[in-house]
């Protein structure tokens, strides 16, 4: 190990992050000064990568949780030779255009593993990582090629412990005994109101042991020491390990280190030239000459050790051929389409019961759907069949998860399930719990990741749980979040059409709400339903004559009372359009929207949530929603009392 060389490279990355995030006027310097050796550790001698093939499957992963930090990243990235983060990019480090965002952002630069910044998501999200290398392992590995063996690194900070994310993916990792997850805790005791003797005393050691994690302690200033503890961590292969690390925030900075103005704020120009004075920084934008050259002579290490790496797959490969067509399948990003149940008209299931028998069938043909509830597979009906098995630490092929009572971490976890590659992942509870999963949602939305969630329990048709677990905003309030699809089948046939679209898409994540009661299954007057309803909406029930006085779009089981409120209602002739998506629908071409729902035509909408965003279809009188929170009682109940119902319907129909 060439401790001056890593000592040089610390120089750079902080050279760097100041300049960037003074040139920018924005950013938080505090971080990439106080854990630049670390970060030279980690990217010199510890990482398993090579930055001429950034997607390598096998490569060690590095999330950083601490995401404001994110100059530490772009500088070692920079200095590494990842191609994506040049100087320039560096240079216009937080403006448009820029790789080098504010927060690391997923897709944005090769070598950016997960958008980070939303403290604590990146744990969780490392989480994830590591279980799905566990699954990897399980399923590919031989007794004589040991083709997946890496490890999730992962940096947080004071605030990343704060954050509740953190224990609930803390608790789980340390239960499934993921012994190649390592956590390096900066520990520097500031945070942006000042010191964490504020608001933040716990023994954080002490926490980390009971969750059953290796607890390892040192400084953030001692290569050989970093060293050491990493090593110690490795041998360590049944808890997951945290490395907490004294250091100090914006270290070399004379003036501000270790106070909070040095967290998120540029040093500003004199403080910068005392700081260059301080540590030897020669210019802008400076590199040292010695750093520059260990990192060429490791590019040089670490395509041989790929190279190596490859040498194994391609004789794995050919002797497992069958292991490496499921491994191609596996890394192809497309879906094997399943045999779907079949149901009949007047049959009557439950939505999540639908999903339940839907999600067998996909998860028989997709053997890389990773997923399951937080502490509700009976109630989400998401359990898997028994030969799938259930994943843990005494079966790390199985895959059915049980995530404990932990919806945000486990929402995270997915995220990294995902982001690993490999694997879709899935995910559920009731859907009035989607505010404690949100924030890893948007992320899943934000980069674009296909994680399905299964929202069950979707109105306030729930019944005698109550207001508490009776959803009203929440499908609008879902609908709202860029690239997110949410679908709300309205019998069982379209809870399985449902499950294979969300397996179809690639882009984003998909919601599946889910009814708790039974809903009958109906006819349908489009032949081609099962395409069309890939538009977001079909006709269910055409007029008589194929023109419409009134179309009723309802969602869900409101379809079914929208059918029944048809022989409620004399003298018009009314089409009724199941509209599985809103988002997905209005994104269609004109011709599309308007060959189901015709313009000038009268629409009336039903669903059992709050009216927010179906004005653009109806006027708020010709709305059948439901603007408060529910009540206790039976399900038809409820309804009655809320007006959601067949006749109410019809009564705003014969108006």
């Amino acid at each position: 190990m060439n401790t001056k060389a890593l000592e040089k490279a610390a120089l750079s990355v902080r050279a760097l992050s100041i300049d960037a995030i003074q040139k920018a006027n924005s950013g938080h310097p505090g971080l990439p000064l106080g854990a630049a050796e670390l970060g030279a550790m980690l990217y010199g001698e510890l990482l398993r990568h090579d930055p001429s093939d950034p997607a390598w499957v096998d490569r060690d992963r590095f999330i950083l949780s601490a995401g404001h930090g994110s100059m530490l990243l772009y500088s070692l990235l920079h200095l590494a030779g990842y191609k994506d983060m040049s100087m320039d990019a560096i240079k216009s480090f937080r403006q448009l255009g820029s790789n080098a965002a504010g927060h690391p952002e997923y897709g944005m630069a090769a070598g950016i593993e997960a958008t980070s910044g939303p403290l604590g998501q990146g744990i969780a999200m490392a989480v994830g990582f590591a279980v799905a290398e566990t699954m990897l392992a399980a399923r590919f590995n031989t007794a004589a090629h040991k083709i997946v063996d890496h490890y999730t690194y992962v940096l947080c900070g004071d605030g990343c412990l704060m954050e509740g994310v953190s224990a609930e993916a803390s608790s789980f990792a340390g239960h499934q005994k993921l012994g190649k997850l390592i956590m390096y805790y900066d520990s520097n005791k500031i945070t942006i109101d000042g010191s964490t003797d504020l608001a933040f005393t716990e023994d954080a050691a002490k926490r980390y042991e009971s969750y059953g994690w290796q607890v390892l302690n040192g400084s953030m200033y001692d290569f050989d020491e970093i060293a050491r503890l990493t090593a110690l961590a490795k041998a360590e292969t049944s808890k997951p390990s945290i490395i907490i690390l004294t250091s100090i925030i914006g270290k070399g900075s004379p003036n501000k280190q270790n106070t909070a103005d040095i967290h998120g704020a540029p040093l500003g120009p004199e403080e910068i030239a005392i700081t260059r004075a301080n540590l030897g920084i020669l210019g802008d934008f400076y590199i040292a000459p010695e750093a520059a050259e260990y990192f060429t002579a490791k590019q040089a290490e670490w395509k041989k050790a790929r190279a190596h790496w490859q040498l194994l797959f391609d004789a794995w490969s050919k002797e497992n051929p069958e292991k490496r067509r499921e491994w191609d399948t596996f890394y192809s990003g497309k879906a094997t389409t399943a045999a779907l149940p079949v149901y009949n008209a007047g049959d009557k299931i439950a939505t999540r019961t639908a999903g339940n028998k839907a999600l067998a069938a996909v998860a028989l043909k997709n053997t890389n759907l990773a997923g399951g509830s937080a502490d509700l597979k009976g109630p989400n009906a998401v359990g898997l069949p028994a030969e799938l098995g259930t994943w843990g630490a005494a079966n790390r092929a199985g895959q059915y998860i049980h995530f404990g009572i932990r919806e945000f971490a486990m929402a995270a976890i997915c995220n990294g399930i995902s982001l690993h590659g490999g694997f879709r992942s899935y995910c559920s509870t009731f859907m009035v719990f989607a505010d404690y999963l949100r924030p890893a949602l948007r992320l899943s939305a934000l980069m674009r990741q296909p994680v399905v969630y299964v929202l069950t329990h979707d109105s306030v048709f729930v019944g005698e749980d109550g207001p508490t677990h009776q959803p009203v905003e929440h499908l609008a309030s879902m609908r709202v979040i860029p690239n997110l699809c949410v679908l709300r089948p309205g019998d069982a046939e379209e809870t399985a059409e449902a499950w294979a679209i969300a397996m179809e898409r690639t882009g984003g994540p998909t919601v599946l709400a889910l009814s708790r009661q039974n809903i009958t299954v109906f006819p349908k007057s489009d032949p081609d339903w099962k395409n069309t309803i890939r538009t977001g909406a079909y006709i269910v029930k055409q007029a008589e004559d194929g023109t419409p006085d009134i179309i009723i779009i309802a969602t869900g089981s409101e379809v079914s009372i929208a059918l029944e409120a048809l022989d409620k209602t004399t003298g018009k002739n009314i089409r009724v359009v199941s509209m599985i998506s809103k988002e997905l629908f209005e994104s269609q071409p004109a011709a599309i929207r308007d060959a189901i729902v015709p313009p000038g035509v009268r629409v009336i909408v039903c669903e059992a949530g709050v009216r927010f965003g179906w004005e653009r279809w109806a006027k708020p009188e010709d709305i059948l929603s439901i603007d408060c929170f529910g009540e206790s009682g039976p399900a038809a109940d409820v309804g009655k009392h809320l007006g959601m119902t067949a006749e109410a319907l019809a009564a705003i129909a014969g108006r």
